[in-house]
């Protein structure tokens, strides 16, 4: 990688609420120790599906929630 592309890389990212869900998913199914020891690069396909799954869920509660409220 050359140094221009890892200077860009250590700046800070906005964090999101599909950001902030994860994290949440993590720690409700018990693997935010495994993402402090190994990073999200460290969870299994089907750990990181999970998560993902969870966030599709959420997205489509908030969505419908928003759609009757408005």
């Amino acid at each position: 990688m050359s140094k221009k592309n890892s200077e860009k890389n250590k700046k800070k990212k906005i964090e999101t609420i599909e950001d902030k869900w994860k994290y949440e998913i993590a720690k409700e199914l018990g693997l935010m120790e495994k993402v402090e020891t190994l990073g999200w690069g460290g969870l299994t396909a089907k750990e990181t599906g999970r998560i993902g799954g969870l966030i599709t869920v959420k997205k489509k509660e908030l969505k419908k929630k928003n759609s009757v409220e408005g």
